[in-house]
């Protein structure tokens, strides 16, 4: 008996789910749980639907499936993009979507409460499935009622009360805390930490719980009483003229534990130009341990949050609300200190 050759449309027919169930020879069902990666999908049938996709060139419509439910897309929401540390959340993301029929759009705001509600709003239109925000500015109380139509995980975002969303962290008071029991260690007594002003969302935001950390740490060490935080301002060039101003003061102090790599670079390249030697004249320790950190002539000591890592925690844990958990996770990801140049102990060359 002659064997039956599959049926495969005509060029110019638009090729559907029912097409490829047809040349699969399975349901239309069965096509979608294979698309949706459904729990019990043997590997035959993932087989036969995968190659009939990929020889018929099969593109589903998101549109239909935002209508159907799903698209199968996730926002990913950027508040500063200049942070080095982006990079390596996103490649966090990426690598837990990778394997799955997900993917990952990337909407890039600013601070202001209007820019970032109105990017949000524009992904729940656009039929998103769920939506990581990295470091928002945006009230608890906000969050939590975009929550109510559709998942969202905020990274760097302290907030372990909330009940509609989850939150994925670095400890990052612990590794304030790390930072100057390092400074501590090395012979440095005379440590300020360099932080951002108060701004809109302080009290959630990682700047808020690294400066408790600091704090703790210099008070457990006898030294609370001289525990003084330089605030820099948000916005350019005051900025820059805060850390010049900083390292030209009469009374500087020998270590530095700063906010992030973000400003701790800038804040060593300054150094450079003024003459301020590091680590001979002033020992630094940054926060994120940023690629750039990591280059020969910056050498910068910092903490490594693992950004990759909190991309994938907070991946996972939006597939899993998209799935229809509803109890709130609230992670913690232990930090630690990545030691480089920056940190030479007092006293030594």
């Amino acid at each position: 008996m002659p064997i039956k050759e599959k049926s495969k449309p005509a060029k110019r027919d638009r090729v559907t789910i029912r097409t490829v169930a047809a040349h699969a020879g399975v349901s239309v069902a069965a096509v979608s749980k294979v698309m949706r990666d459904a729990y019990g999908v043997s590997e035959n049938l993932r087989a036969k639907v995968t190659g009939s996709i990929e020889e018929l060139g099969y593109r589903p419509s998101r549109t239909a499936r935002g209508l159907r439910g799903r698209t199968f897309t996730i926002g990913l929401l950027l508040i500063d993009i200049r942070n080095p540390f982006l990079p390596e959340v996103i490649d966090g993301v990426n690598g837990v979507l990778a394997p799955s029929h997900y993917q990952a759009m990337i909407g890039v705001s600013e601070a202001r409460t209007q820019l970032e509600t109105s990017l949000i709003e524009s992904m729940i239109d656009y039929k998103m499935d769920g939506l990581i925000l990295v470091a928002p500015r945006l009230p608890s109380e906000i969050i939590a009622k975009f929550a109510t139509q559709i998942p969202i995980v905020a990274v760097g975002y302290h907030d372990p009360k909330a009940e509609t969303f989850d939150t994925v962290n670095a400890d990052d008071q612990q590794g304030a805390e790390i930072a100057v029991e390092a400074l501590l260690e090395c012979g440095y007594r005379d440590i300020e930490m360099l932080s951002l002003g108060a701004r809109e969302g302080h009290k959630v935001s990682v700047v808020h719980q690294r400066e408790i950390g600091y704090r703790r740490a210099m008070q457990r060490a006898g030294l609370g009483s001289s525990a003084p935080i330089f605030h820099i301002p948000v916005n350019s060039p005051k900025r820059e003229q805060a850390m010049r101003s900083f390292l030209a003061r009469s009374d500087r102090p020998r270590a530095i534990f700063c906010w992030s790599d973000l400003d701790a670079i800038t804040l060593l390249s300054t150094a450079s130009e003024m003459g301020v030697r590091i680590p001979e004249d002033l020992a630094m320790i940054g926060y994120d341990n940023s690629a750039t950190a990591a280059l020969s002539l910056v050498n910068l000591a910092s903490i490594d949050q693992s950004g990759r890592e909190l991309g994938e925690a907070a991946t996972r844990a939006l597939l899993s609300r998209i799935e229809g958990r509803s109890e709130p996770e609230h992670l913690l990801l232990m930090p630690s200190l990545v030691s480089r140049k920056s940190l030479t102990p007092a006293g030594r060359p």
